[in-house]
C-alpha cells in the first residue's frame, strides 16, 4: 500500500510520498506525474548518453580562490550575464562537511516513514518534510520529496523543527548552513564589484550582513522507472536572490537553459557549489542574467539525487 499524509492544515488531498510512491509502482509512474510532451526532460547528448561527457557547453567554472579580486568579480559578473549560473570552485568550504552534510541528510530520507512524518509540513509555511509545492487539487506532481527549513533570520529558525535522526544532522547542518551563507555572502560581494557598484551594494539591498533571510531545501529524488516522462522539479525560475546548490557528485540531472534558449544537462564538478541568479537580484541589478530557468531530471539509475539549496531573499 501506498503511504500517504493527510496533515489537514491546508492540502486539498492527502500527500503521497515520491519515495513511497517508487517503492510500489513498478515499471510505470502514475499519471500525475507524467508531465506534458513540451515539459518533459531535453534529452542528453549522444556523447552524454554513452558516457563520453557533456557532449556540449557546460555552464561557466569560476574559481574564487582567484589571486586577483578584480579578475574573479568579472568572472561572476560575466557568467551571472550570459548565463545566470556558475559552477563556484575552490570556494572555500571543505569537501568533507560537503560529504557530512550529504550523508546527514541520506540518513534522514531512510528513516523509517514514521519518523519522517514527524516533521511533515503544511502550505502554511512549507518548513519540514514535503512532497508537493501548491495547493491545487488534482494538478500535476513533481517526482520528489523534499525538507525546508530556515536558517536566517534567527527568529524563524528553530532547531526543534530539524530532524533529530540521524544524531549527527543538526549539528552538520548547523557549521554547513553557516560556511554556505559566508559563501553567500561573499558571491554577492565579488557580484556587486562585476556590476561596477560598491562591493556591499547587492547585500545591503538584501537587508545587509544577518539581515538578510536564508532558507535551505533538501531534495530527495526516488528511482524513477521512467525518468523521460517526468521531473524532479519542474522548469522554474528562483524567486529569492541567489541560490547555492550542491548536488549530488555522482548523478547529472540538473538541466539549465543557456544563452540560445537550449536545455542543457549540467556536467557537475566535484565538490563545486552551482551558484543561481534569482529573480530579485535580476531585477534589482536590471538584467545582469538572461537565464534563470532550471529543472532537474531524476535518475533511474541511482537511489536518489540529494540538493541542498540556500536562497538569499528579503
Amino acid at each position: 500500500m501506498t503511504s500517504c499524509f493527510n496533515g489537514g492544515a491546508g492540502w486539498p488531498e492527502p500527500v503521497v510520498r515520491v519515495q513511497a510512491v517508487s517503492e510500489t509502482c513498478g515499471d510505470t509512474i502514475p499519471d500525475r506525474y507524467v508531465k506534458p510532451p513540451p515539459d518533459r526532460p531535453s534529452p542528453p547528448p549522444a556523447a552524454a548518453a554513452s558516457g563520453g561527457g557533456s557532449g556540449g557547453p557546460n555552464i561557466p567554472v569560476v574559481d574564487l580562490s582567484m589571486p586577483d579580486a578584480d579578475a574573479t568579480s568579472q568572472a561572476v559578473a560575466a557568467a551571472c550575464r550570459e548565463w545566470g549560473f556558475f559552477q563556484a570552485v575552490n570556494h572555500g568550504v571543505r569537501p568533507e562537511l560537503l560529504r557530512g552534510a550529504r550523508a546527514a541528510w541520506r540518513g534522514f530520507f531512510r528513516q523509517p516513514a514514521e519518523v519522517r512524518e514527524r516533521y511533515a509540513n503544511s502550505p502554511a509555511t512549507y518548513e519540514g518534510y514535503g512532497s508537493r509545492l501548491g495547493t491545487a487539487k488534482g494538478g500535476p506532481l513533481d517526482w520528489g520529496d523534499y525538507y525546508f527549513l530556515h536558517v536566517l533570520p534567527a527568529s524563524l529558525k528553530s532547531h526543534d523543527k530539524w530532524p533529530s535522526l540521524p544524531a549527527s544532522l543538526r549539528e552538520t547542518t548547523e557549521e554547513y548552513s553557516e560556511e554556505v551563507v559566508q559563501l553567500g555572502r561573499r558571491v554577492m560581494r565579488l557580484l556587486s564589484s562585476g556590476l561596477g557598484l560598491e562591493a556591499g551594494r547587492l547585500q545591503a539591498a538584501f537587508g545587509g550582513v544577518g539581515g538578510e533571510g536564508a532558507c535551505m531545501r533538501v531534495n530527495f529524488y526516488p528511482r524513477c522507472p521512467q525518468p523521460e516522462l517526468t521531473l524532479g522539479v519542474a522548469a522554474h525560475s528562483d524567486p529569492g536572490g541567489m541560490t547555492m546548490l550542491l548536488v549530488d557528485d555522482h548523478v547529472r540531472g540538473l538541466q539549465v537553459r543557456n544563452p540560445a534558449g537550449e536545455w542543457i544537462t549540467v556536467d557537475p564538478v566535484p565538490d563545486a557549489f552551482i551558484v543561481n541568479v534569482g529573480d530579485q537580484i535580476q531585477a534589482r541589478a536590471r538584467g545582469t542574467t538572461s537565464s534563470l530557468d532550471c529543472s532537474i531530471d531524476p535518475s533511474p539509475s541511482e537511489d536518489h539525487e540529494l540538493s541542498e539549496l540556500f536562497r538569499f531573499a528579503d
